[in-house]
């Protein structure tokens, strides 16, 4: 069985592409990234998904908030409530810099001391905030730069980033999990979670995992706050 590693943030998508990775025949270890973000309650998520799919786990310490600039990780910046509507329409305050440049350059690490080849990360182009290093060409681009950085281009060998979600809308994002038995319980989506874990419905993420959802004709099996609605 061939290995792969899944970057598993613990949020929707993240679960999705675990369980697309098992089912094509995968053996998976699992990365989440401690990286002084608000919502950490998703690395909680990540050990729960990672139990259920028999995935070894490792969660890499960062300290990202050190660099600032995003709500995700600066407390004095707020979590946007955006209309669902102008989500996507330009780079948001909860874009985090460099974020997956630097989640992908650990990654390559990781599994050129493994010996793995494939690395799975849930990036989406489509139903997205509009975050620059969630685009195809990014991705291609960071293929090719951790192949080149590393010794498997010596050893004739070279990385192969899997993003399985990239052109789908959220609705079928969701309506694949479901087909795979993803338990989106397990999952966290939002950027602004109370003290108990639960989802705020006003971020950027939970509107377009509500709208995901009800497009998709399933609910969602998180707890949000009274009167939210897409």
């Amino acid at each position: 069985m061939e290995k792969c590693l899944v970057l598993l943030s613990g949020g929707l998508d993240s679960a999705t592409c675990l369980a697309i990775a098992v089912n094509e025949g995968f053996k998976p270890y699992a990365m989440s990234f401690d990286y002084g973000q608000r919502h950490s309650v998703e690395l909680e998520r990540a050990k729960a998904l990672a139990k259920r799919y028999n995935a070894e786990h490792f969660i890499f310490p960062l300290s990202l908030n050190l660099i600032g600039g995003s709500a995700l990780t600066d407390g004095s910046i707020e979590v946007p409530d955006v209309p669902i509507e102008k989500i996507g329409e330009g780079i948001p305050v909860t874009y985090v810099p460099a974020r997956n440049t630097v989640f992908l350059a650990i990654a390559a690490g990781f599994c050129e001391v493994n010996d793995i080849e494939h690395i799975f990360i849930g990036v989406n182009a489509l139903d997205y905030s509009g975050y620059p290093d969630c685009r195809p060409e990014f991705i291609k681009t960071m293929e090719k730069a951790i192949t080149l950085g590393t010794k498997y281009s010596d050893m004739g060998k070279s990385f192969k980033i899997h993003t399985p979600l990239i052109d789908l809308r959220k609705s079928e994002i969701i309506k694949k999990g479901m087909e795979l038995g993803v338990d989106y319980s397990l999952t966290n989506s939002c950027y602004n979670p109370d003290e108990k874990g639960n989802p705020c419905g006003r971020c950027d993420s939970c509107k377009l995992r509500l709208k995901g959802f009800k497009e998709a004709g399933y609910k969602d099996p998180l707890n949000y706050p009274e009167g939210i609605e897409i």
